[in-house]
């Protein structure tokens, strides 16, 4: 099997990972993107559906296209992501119906390591790059502790929800669902529009994420070429505002949306010294060594 076969594996295992972060309420497939290193040449990647692609397009230059676009890295990468989201939901709702103490314990701990190793890629831990990570956090924090806005269906209202939700779900620490339960069109969107085809719902959603995609893309590209440091100081704090979110010990307050029922806010409480407790911080600890023992493994073969 060659290089270019394996790297594709790869890049669909992170993908993988992607789509089970996607399934897991709150998480961010952004954040697994920014641990798996993979996060910039994404945002590349969609930055490069451009004027020079519909020009290739046009030519029939289709060789030169997959190329500029990265078009393999794309198909392996959301290739995962599907595999992932269809095989890997019904496990999480099971362990998360089961024991959903220890499957929160096990992301907090991944979550907290990344918080470090992703820290860790900021070269220069500047005034500037200090504050960046404080705003992110508050952002995040923030975020999460909102109350959720009525119903709106206007068109302009709409195109905004997909800009928004699209941004959230590229950015690390930030769910896209969870958002548009935020903006008050979940269940309008995701329930009612998709089930019955809603084209008017649809539409103008549609419109607002292809948008925002390609224009965050390009600015978040900018970001990271002209202010690094201070870009992903600040997803660094996105990433750390989001572990109240995992928190381990907490009750989930959720909310009917026509036949599903989701999670809109989290009651936080202090856990007891028992032997739950115990197994939550087994979880933990495995969910730290599992990114460090990939982080040592990455750098290993790197040198």
């Amino acid at each position: 099997m060659n290089d270019s076969i394996i790297s594709y594996i790869k890049i669909a295992i992170k993908g993988a990972a992607m789509g089970a972060a996607n399934v897991i309420p709150g998480v961010s497939g952004g954040t697994i993107a920014l641990i798996t290193n993979i996060f910039e040449r994404l945002i590349n990647a969609i930055k490069s559906f451009n004027g020079k692609a519909i020009q290739l397009l046009l030519k029939r230059d289709f060789k030169a296209l997959a190329q500029h676009i990265d078009l393999y890295f794309l198909i392996a990468l959301f290739a995962g992501i599907g595999i992932a989201v269809v095989s890997l939901a019904k496990l999480f709702e099971y362990l998360f119906e089961n024991y959903p103490i220890h499957i929160w314990a096990y992301f907090f701990g991944l979550v907290l390591a990344s918080v470090y190793f992703v820290g860790k890629t900021v070269k220069n831990w500047s005034a500037s790059s200090i504050i960046s990570a404080i705003i992110g956090t508050a952002i995040a924090v923030s975020i999460s502790v909102l109350t959720p806005a009525s119903q709106d269906d206007s068109f302009l209202y709409l195109v905004l929800c997909g800009v928004v939700a699209i941004c959230s779900m590229i950015l690390p620490g930030l769910s896209g669902s969870f958002v548009l339960i935020l903006l008050g069109n979940y269940q309008l969107v995701m329930i009612d529009a998709i089930n019955n085809l809603e084209i008017k719902v649809l539409f103008p959603v549609a419109i607002g994420a292809i948008a925002g995609l390609i224009a965050f893309s390009h600015f978040l590209s900018w970001l990271l070429k002209k202010y690094h440091n201070q870009t992903i100081a600040l997803l660094t704090g996105f990433i750390a505002g989001s572990l109240g979110i995992l928190w381990p010990w907490k009750h989930e307050v959720t909310k009917q949306f026509g036949d599903k029922i989701k999670t809109v806010d989290f009651d936080y409480y202090t856990p007891e010294l028992n032997q739950e407790f115990y197994f939550a911080a087994l979880f933990i600890i495995l969910g730290i060594v599992s990114i460090t023992a990939t982080e040592l493994l990455a750098s290993k073969k790197q040198k």
